[in-house]
């Protein structure tokens, strides 16, 4: 998409949801030059959704959104944009270098959370999360790090708001440390690894592979047997129980829903974004 290279690594397939995630798009890093014109926000990117939430995690850089609901903030690197859709919104978003830091990296996720039906016909919603509003738990034994970037961990909770049991893990391991995550029967539990060398369960894989699993209590052991520092994020939560029809930028229950989301787009019933405000820090 223009100067960067998305993997989309769920819906796969052979899995189509994780817990109330439906779709996850994987930004690489990628070093811009000093020089490089900054990218604003201008309409041509601008896009609906409906019935769902987006998640933007920034890894690194800075996320510039504006919505028809009239929200606009920039987000930096370790924090992320959420954006309750609901009932319908325009948006439109860029990624450029952190000019809080001088970061030249941009790198980053795209959640999709799928909401409960009573949610979907919401008025939409608009939250920008700092890095520093997002819990950090230290590991054991200097291991590591967990953010909780959605969910909770051991009371730790993130201000990201939820419809129903959620959570993301960005985890990062020191060189020969471990961490177990301890599983809860009935959640679904999924792993990206956005680098080589990551073992779970004493299996190693590649990079940016996706790990699926059972949904049975039991332990999640990741391990870092290399010489340099590791991440992964895990994600996951309660199975989404009712029926999902996704279409383009809309997920709903039935189709007559779908029909209805692009009727009242076509119509205008979402508004339209106003460029000229200033932005939230």
């Amino acid at each position: 998409m223009g100067a960067y290279k998305i993997y989309r690594v769920l819906p796969d397939h052979e899995v189509r949801a994780v817990g109330p995630f439906v779709f996850l798009d994987y930004v690489p890093p990628i070093l811009h030059a000093p020089d490089e014109p900054r990218k604003v926000p201008d309409g041509k990117g601008a896009h609906p959704h409906r019935g769902i939430a987006t998640l933007t995690y920034v890894l690194n850089g800075e996320a510039d959104h504006f919505d028809s609901n009239g929200h606009h903030a920039r987000v930096f690197s370790g924090g992320a944009q959420w954006m309750k859709a609901g009932n319908g919104i325009i948006h439109n978003e860029a990624m450029n270098p952190d000019t809080h830091t001088g970061d030249r990296l941009t790198h980053g996720f795209q959640f999709w959370v799928n909401l409960p039906a009573r949610n979907k016909a919401e008025e939409p919603d608009y939250r920008p999360v700092q890095a520093a509003e997002m819990p950090i738990v230290e590991l054991e034994d200097n291991a590591g790090w967990l953010k909780v970037v959605a969910g909770d961990y051991n009371g730790k909770i993130s201000p990201i708001p939820a419809y129903s049991e959620q959570f993301i893990y960005h985890l990062q391991l020191q060189p020969g440390k471990s961490f177990s995550l301890n599983t809860k029967e009935g959640l679904e539990y999924a792993a990206f690894l956005p680098v080589a060398g990551v073992s779970i369960n004493d299996t190693r894989y590649n990079e940016r592979e996706l790990l699926i699993f059972e949904t049975t209590e039991g332990t999640i052991e990741i391990q870092n047997p290399s010489d340099t520092i590791v991440t992964a994020i895990v994600f996951g939560g309660a199975p989404y129980t009712e029926p999902i029809v996704a279409q383009g930028p809309f997920v709903m229950n039935t189709q007559a829903e779908i029909a209805a989301a692009y009727n009242d787009f076509f119509n205008g019933k979402y508004g339209a974004i106003q460029y000229e405000q200033e932005a939230i820090h």
